[in-house]
């Protein structure tokens, strides 16, 4: 539950910082690829707010597992974002497809524990 309200705070403020701090500042497509850094980041920042809920009623390893993979997806898919927005390093977009495998792995850990 921390890891996810932390990841919430966090997005929000990047989302501020990226609508109101980056607009101008970047091109219009990297300003796009960091606003996917921020809706993926909150998206999972949910995802493991609902994961922690499950967790307090049926643990399982399968449920933490997927908590610690949204976890590893956020830093892996949202940070690459982030960096190659900001950085303009295009090296760092090789990075964000096992951040994706990240959150479909978790989301697959998800399923089979709901089963």
């Amino acid at each position: 539950m921390l890891i996810g309200s932390v990841a919430a705070l966090i997005g929000v403020g990047f989302g501020a910082f990226g609508a109101h701090g980056l607009r101008g500042r970047l091109t219009p497509q990297m300003l796009a690829v960091f606003e996917t850094g921020v809706r993926y980041q909150m998206y999972h920042a949910f995802a493991l707010l609902i994961t922690a809920l499950a967790l307090a009623r049926f643990d399982g390893w399968l449920l933490r597992t997927a908590g610690w993979l949204f976890t590893a997806g956020i830093v892996l898919f949202s940070g690459s974002l982030y960096a190659l927005a900001l950085s303009g390093v295009t090296a760092l977009g090789a990075i964000t497809p096992l951040g994706g495998l990240a959150f479909l792995a978790g989301w697959a850990c998800f399923i089979i524990a709901a089963i």
